[in-house]
């Protein structure tokens, strides 16, 4: 169970690690606007745009995560099959980042359907 919370916990704590890059491409573009970050975040390009896509994104997976994840330990469905579709999640995720600050959109999108594939099992897991 260890494992699967941890990994839950990485997933949680993900859109903060995505942000690094957005608030180093935000402070390049001028100077980290605080008060209207937004804004100067809708304005980035480059770079500066697929990291706050980037960061979003964290935020959307954690949705589909979450749920699955805490419906795996309130049905007691920890295994070792669940803790390594965790991994493989937060690997996927960690790759997903990379693949989208370099701009390897092909490579991206593959990351982000295995990642996909993992909560997908981890219900079929459930419902078998």
């Amino acid at each position: 169970m260890t494992i699967v919370v941890i990994c839950l916990a990485i997933v949680v704590f993900m859109p903060m690690l995505a942000k690094v890059p957005l608030a180093i491409a935000m402070s390049k573009s001028g100077k980290y606007d605080n008060k209207s970050p937004r804004a100067q975040q809708k304005a980035l390009d480059g770079f500066g745009a697929r990291a706050h896509a980037a960061h979003e994104n964290c935020f959307e997976a954690t949705t589909y995560f979450g749920p699955s994840i805490l419906l795996v330990i309130a049905l007691n469905a920890v295994t070792l099959t669940t803790a390594y579709l965790c991994l493989a999640f937060v690997v996927c995720r960690l790759l997903y980042l990379i693949c989208y600050w370099m701009n390897w959109d092909i490579l991206r999108s593959t990351v982000w359907v295995i990642g996909m594939g993992t909560i997908a099992a981890h219900y079929y897991y459930l419902l078998n």
